[in-house]
Order: structure tokens, then sequence, then C-alpha cells
């Protein structure tokens, strides 16, 4: 049997999960600048996209295993990350330094933290 994110239905769980990792980043992120719910989307959609096109390079790169700690969760990671800031540079958002440390940080907790714990759960499972 195929691991879970091998399925097309464990694909989308992995994304998702992402997703909502990254809307946990933000929410945070403007709350804590005292920022409205209003303008989430506006947060959002710049590492939304860098996460869908770091799943896309982890499946083109032969990394099916989109849950997995090892390469393709850094893809996801740094994907989301790099592409996030530089639509956000492009599309005249803030890319300031701090933020740029923040991000790359609190969404390698995010994204990869979950991941660990998936794969050490599975481990003591077997």
């Amino acid at each position: 049997m195929d691991r879970p994110s091998r399925t097309p239905a464990g694909f989308a769980a992995t994304v998702g999960i992402d997703l909502l990792a990254v809307i946990v980043f933000v929410v945070i992120g403007r709350a804590s600048h005292g920022e409205g719910i209003l303008g989430l989307l506006v947060t959002l959609w710049p590492f939304a996209v860098g996460l869908l096109v770091g799943h896309v390079l982890a499946l083109v790169l032969g990394q099916r295993e989109t849950r997995s700690v090892r390469w393709a969760g850094v893809v996801v990671w740094v994907s989301t990350v790099v592409v996030g800031m530089v639509l956000r540079a492009v599309s005249g958002q803030g890319v300031e330094l701090s933020f740029v440390i923040v991000t790359v940080l609190v969404l390698a907790a995010l994204l990869l933290g979950w991941r660990l714990v998936a794969w050490l759960i599975a481990r003591r499972r077997r």
C-alpha cells in the first residue's frame, strides 16, 4: 500500500496542512502588528503561491513524498519563503530583513515541524 501522501487524497491533505500552517503564520503576524483580518488575503497570497510552487517543484524533482521532512519538506519551505518574498517585493509589500528572518524561522518551524512530528509518530508505529 502506498504511503498516504503518495495518494491523491494524501497529497491534498499535505498541501492543506501546509496551507493551514501558512495561514496561521499570516494571522499571527497580522495580529502582532495590530492589523485587521481584512488584509489577510493580501498578505497570504504570495506565500500561498510559493507553497504551491514548492509542491510542484518537489513533484518534478521526484520527491513524491511531500510529507517527508527531508528534501521535499525543505523544497516546499524554501520555495514558500523565496517565492513569497519575491512576490511581496514585486507587489509593493514589505520585505524588510527582520521580516525575512522571522518568516524563515517561523515557516521552518511550521512547515517542517509538523512533518517531523508525523515522521516520529510513523516511526514509533513501526
